[in-house]
């Protein structure tokens, strides 16, 4: 289960991960301007009066976690300061009874309306992957797997999707290529095999684990002789990865690649296995339905 966090700043420094908060105002402007323009919501101009107040409501029309609540309070915050954002749920809570109204929304009529798609694309999209990784958690985690996301991210998004992958129950990776060694098939291809690989590895960066990526029994005993922390199982079928956590015998941490889905996880919880990487949480998840709903007046 997931552990909801209370919406607030604090909450908006937690849910942009590696990000600041400086950074994140920098990625909002920019989603912002591709909408306004330069002449602004031309449409809420015309039939809109300027002194119009509206009051709105949050509601989520399918099951799902919520993810981004801070994010969609700052993005409206941005576009006017005086709008009121009241949340009525937590931040990462699962909603399971739809449709539900998890914050209502007070504020200047044009400014909610401007403020309104770009605030709800990001809480849908953060609210997908957050739901797809629970979906994975709830299997993988009691049999004691972790479930790993990718570099596999919108660009410019990555901080935000990770932190909705840890919202749903999964882990992160690496965050880039800077923070971790992974030697994948083209880095072997190039470097001359495994074993080339791994001691280039090990003399430029002496102090950076070594994770390393196999798709034969060959690979992976070049892998362990020589001594890589973790290694990744890439497109094994689960007999394969049965012989490889053999093989390996919990002299490296196992995370297993490619074709696992919600559909055949199962067959990939074998025991040994400590952890399954899935680029699907973030790169073709489908957004949570929800809408702003402005009420009559």
């Amino acid at each position: 289960m997931t552990t909801p966090v209370p919406c607030n700043q604090s909450s908006t420094a937690a849910a942009i991960g590696a990000l600041d908060l400086a950074q994140l105002d920098q990625l909002i402007d920019s989603w912002l301007r591709e909408d306004f323009g330069a002449e602004g919501d031309i449409t809420a101009q015309a039939t809109v009066p300027a002194n119009s107040q509206s009051t709105a409501t949050l509601c989520v029309k399918q099951p799902g976690v919520v993810a981004g609540l801070a994010i969609f309070e700052r993005i409206l915050h941005k576009v006017d300061s005086a709008i009121k954002f009241e949340a009525l749920v937590l931040e990462g809570s699962y909603i399971e009874n739809v449709p539900t109204t998890v914050a209502r929304v007070h504020g200047p009529s044009r400014a909610l309306l401007g403020a309104e798609r770009t605030a709800l694309n990001i809480l849908q999209r953060l609210s997908g992957i957050a739901t797809v990784a629970r979906q994975f958690t709830e299997l993988a985690t009691p049999v004691g797997i972790q479930i790993l996301d990718t570099r596999k991210t919108t660009p410019g998004l990555r901080a935000l999707e990770k932190w909705a992958v840890r919202t749903g129950g999964g882990t992160n990776h690496r965050i880039g290529l800077f923070d971790r060694i992974l030697i994948k098939d083209n880095h072997i291809a190039i470097a001359g095999g495994v074993a080339e690989a791994i001691n280039a590895s090990r003399e430029k960066f002496p102090n950076h684990t070594i994770e390393v990526e196999v798709t034969n029994f060959d690979q992976l005993q070049e892998a362990l002789d020589g001594k890589a922390e973790t290694i990744m199982l890439d497109n094994m079928s689960p007999t394969m990865i049965n012989q490889a956590v053999a093989m390996v015998n919990g002299k490296a941490f196992i995370e297993v690649s490619g074709g696992v889905n919600l559909g055949n996880i199962r067959d990939y919880l074998i025991p040994g296995v400590n952890a399954i990487s899935i680029g699907a949480l973030t790169h073709s998840v489908k957004s949570v339905d929800i809408s702003l709903e402005v009420e009559e007046r």
